[in-house]
């Protein structure tokens, strides 16, 4: 059996697994009533449904991790990078289990942020876009608590994290298939973490019947923002172009909840509020006060960030095949980002 068709199949039989994981637990949550802790915390539709997205991700996550031993070898899972990546994925985890369980403070989630893009600088896995080794692991914990936050705040309406991070997935994984060997382990832990994602976007879409709360996005943030250095942060493809060329090829990627999050902590310190305190004032929220529905705003985001994501795969893989300057397209993605905060200034919530 060839990598390729072994990579095939345990995309199949993990999407499967997956589906029927996410089944198990919508069942079993109601039967145990496994909810969040905080149930008055800001979410658009009700807090009283199961949290336990997350669990199958992870569970998929170190499934993957097994099948690799199985199909490969053990000797690239001991790599300082895979093993960092285990370590800071599982504390990101197990950090938002403990906020959805015991409704942590805001500090609580911070340091453990940090501790993950500690784990992540001491396994050798960093930006690396600065000759200076002290701006590069500033930069590498900023992207890490970065990335963790943004997603976690994009959480906030039915299926906008889950189909977002699916497209930032999808392009890692045509990337490392054109830029690494298909044996490569981080392009099979994807395929296994995007499988998780595809099959809980099924109770997540509108109306969802399951969340993946912040066990979910935590975890989902640290993976992201690993796989995000490792492809778009540290390509080969920046060689030869400005300091700025590596931001750009992020920034396209991860446009929407860059947007997002910009969005959101500009105006919530223009009103002297905390940007960490949750509320409806997401570009989500204010897409629907715009008179979207709901699936149609998450077609929308998602639409957007496969775009830039698609375009960014291009700049990496094949430059070639876009005939206009790379920045014309960053400036398209900048503008989708002051449209986002626009309507957030135009648009007021229903009554």
């Amino acid at each position: 059996m060839t990598n390729t068709l072994i990579l095939i199949s345990f995309f199949v039989y993990t999407l499967i697994i997956s589906l029927l994981l996410h089944r198990f637990f919508v069942i079993r949550a109601e039967r145990y009533k496994i909810k969040k802790a905080n149930v008055s915390a800001e979410r658009w539709s009700s807090q009283t449904k199961p949290i336990l997205g997350g669990i199958t991700f992870y569970v998929i996550f170190i499934f993957s991790v097994l099948n690799y031993f199985a199909f490969f070898n053990i000797e690239a899972l001991l790599k300082p990078e895979i093993l960092g990546m285990i370590l800071a994925v599982t504390v990101a985890f197990l950090m938002g289990l403990a906020d959805d369980m015991l409704n942590t403070p805001p500090g609580f989630k911070f340091f453990f942020q940090i501790i993950c893009g500690i784990i992540l600088i001491y396994s050798d896995v960093y930006i690396q876009v600065f000759e200076s080794q002290t701006l590069n692991y500033l930069l590498t914990i900023f992207w890490v608590i970065g990335i963790m936050n943004s997603l976690n705040m994009l959480d906030n309406m039915d299926a906008i994290t889950t189909s977002v991070s699916s497209t930032i997935l999808l392009g890692v994984i045509f990337i490392l298939s054109f830029t690494q060997p298909v044996s490569g382990v981080f392009l099979m832990l994807t395929l296994g973490v995007l499988a998780s994602l595809l099959s809980f976007l099924y109770y997540n879409w509108n109306p969802s019947k399951m969340y993946m709360g912040d066990n979910g996005s935590q975890f989902l943030g640290a993976f992201v923002a690993i796989v995000g250095i490792k492809v778009f942060w540290n390509t080969p493809a920046a060689s030869g172009h400005s300091l700025l060329y590596p931001f750009m090829l992020t920034f396209l990627a991860f446009v929407v909840p860059i947007s997002d999050t910009t969005t959101v902590t500009i105006n919530r310190l223009m009103r002297g509020q905390s940007p960490f305190v949750g509320g409806r004032d997401h570009t989500t929220h204010h897409l629907s006060y715009f008179g979207f529905p709901d699936r149609k705003v998450a077609l929308i985001l998602l639409t957007t960030n496969l775009l830039f994501v698609s375009l960014s795969v291009i700049l990496i893989v094949k430059p070639g095949w876009i005939p206009i300057s790379p920045w014309y397209i960053a400036a398209v993605a900048f503008i989708v980002l002051v449209t986002l905060y626009s309507i957030t200034k135009i648009s007021r919530p229903q009554k």
